[in-house]
Formats: structure tokens, C-alpha cells, sequence
């Protein structure tokens, strides 16, 4: 629980919400305002938006200085080359000042309408560590039964329950959210997707849970923008059996 005085109403706690894009001029400008337009008073949270343009080539950088000039509380980082999602989220990590961090990306895949339930646990003092899982939302099925990407999910997961006695649902989800306190205390070594199966095994050696609920998903294609390959998932498996028997 967030400690509140007893006659001042709620103590305003801040959420850093951290975007990477990387040539996503067709759907960065939604993907913010969307994000900017999130009513977490109800939270006792306020938000900082850092968006974190890794090396773009498109109009994508100088759509977000547009939206600055909107929204006041975006950050921008920018990256002079490209250099993956886990070094953008790293950078973002540093300057990021909130209580907790969630990670959107910016194609519109998730709905940020889900980011409300993926605060709750850790505002209710439930959970240290929350993913938002598409496999518990029944709805994702009809959607993402024919993609590959999300297959290749399950097996990311399978992968890692089955080597960290766990009983994840969906370990590669866009939507980690942490107490700050703890995201900023594991040192990230990986700088391109695979940052995100060696987070969660980072956290599951360190004891921690992960408190899972469910969130819809709106899954694209690689002709649409999507930047993930058959090959991430391959170093997905790999960076979870290395950090499985790293001492």
C-alpha cells in the first residue's frame, strides 16, 4: 500500500512508462497519446513517458518531439544506431524517476488500457514484479492461433517453466512491470530481445514471484513493421538455459 497522511488525500506516486520504437512512424504517434491520455488518479499514480528512438530512419524521432510539445511528460532518448529493445530499455532505466516502470512498445499490439491492471497488485501492495499474460485472456486465442510469433511464446515459456520450476503463462509479453526498486537492482546484460528471458530468470533466482494477469492482444505481422525474427526466439531458449546453470 502507498502511505497516505490522514487529511491530505492521496500521496501521488509517479509511473515511468518506457516506450522503445524503432522505425514505428505509423503507429508511435497513437501509441503515445493513448499512453499521455491514461487517468491513473484512481492509482494515486502520475506518469513520466520515456520514449527511447533506437537509431530511427523514418519520421518516427521527429514525431515525438512534435507530441513534447503536447504531452510535457515525455522523455526522449535517442540512439544514434540502432541497438536493440534491451539497450533501449537499459537507457531508459537510468533516467527513468518513478516508483514503478512498465515497458509499451510502440506498435499497438497491447492495449494501454491493461496497463490499470497490471499496476494494481503492485499499488496493492500484492506483488513486487507483474506480467501481463495474453494466454489468460481467452479472446488473444481467436486472434494469435495462426501466428507464429506467439507459438513460438509458448514454447519460450514452456522452456523456462520447465528449467525454473515455474508456472508461467506468458514469459516474451510486452508488459513487465516492476517496483522500481527491484528492475534497477538487476544488472541487464542483454541489449536486444533477449534481455526479456534473462530478466525473468533473474527474478526467479532471486526468489521473487511473478504475479501474471491477463491482457489483450492485437498481434501484427512482419509486413506490418514486427520486428521480431524465428531467431530471437532460438536466443530467447538459449539465454534461458545459460542463466538456468550460470552460478
Amino acid at each position: 500500500m502507498w502511505n497516505r497522511m490522514p487529511d491530505d488525500g492521496p500521496v501521488m506516486k509517479k509511473l515511468s512508462v518506457v516506450m522503445p520504437a524503432f522505425n514505428e512512424d505509423r503507429t508511435i504517434e497513437t501509441s503515445i497519446q493513448r499512453i499521455a491520455e491514461l487517468d491513473l488518479s484512481a492509482l494515486g499514480l502520475r506518469l513520466e513517458i520515456i520514449v527511447v528512438d533506437d537509431g530511427s530512419t523514418d519520421r518516427t524521432n521527429e514525431i515525438i518531439r512534435r507530441l513534447q510539445e503536447r504531452y510535457p511528460t515525455i522523455l526522449l532518448i535517442s540512439h544514434e544506431k540502432n541497438s536493440g529493445k534491451g539497450a533501449a530499455i537499459k537507457s531508459a532505466i537510468l533516467r527513468a524517476t518513478g516508483d514503478i516502470l512498465i515497458v509499451q512498445d510502440a506498435d499497438l499490439e497491447n492495449d494501454p488500457n491493461d496497463i490499470a491492471a497490471c499496476l494494481r497488485p503492485i499499488v496493492e501492495g500484492r506483488a513486487g514484479v507483474v506480467y501481463g499474460s495474453r494466454r489468460l485472456n481467452k479472446e488473444n486465442k481467436k486472434r494469435s492461433r495462426h501466428s507464429f510469433f506467439f507459438l513460438g511464446g509458448v514454447a519460450v515459456t514452456w522452456t523456462f517453466n520447465c528449467l525454473f520450476l515455474q508456472h508461467l503463462t506468458d514469459e516474451p509479453t510486452c508488459y513487465k512491470t516492476f517496483r522500481m526498486d527491484i528492475i534497477k537492482s538487476l544488472k541487464i546484460e542483454g541489449n536486444r530481445f533477449e534481455w526479456e528471458p534473462e530478466v525473468t530468470a533473474k527474478l526467479a533466482k532471486r526468489g521473487y514471484r511473478i504475479f501474471e494477469v491477463p491482457i489483450s492482444y492485437f498481434p501484427r505481422s512482419v509486413r506490418d513493421g514486427k520486428k521480431l525474427r524465428w531467431k530471437d526466439g532460438i536466443k530467447a531458449v538459449w539465454t534461458i538455459i545459460r542463466f538456468r546453470f550460470r552460478s
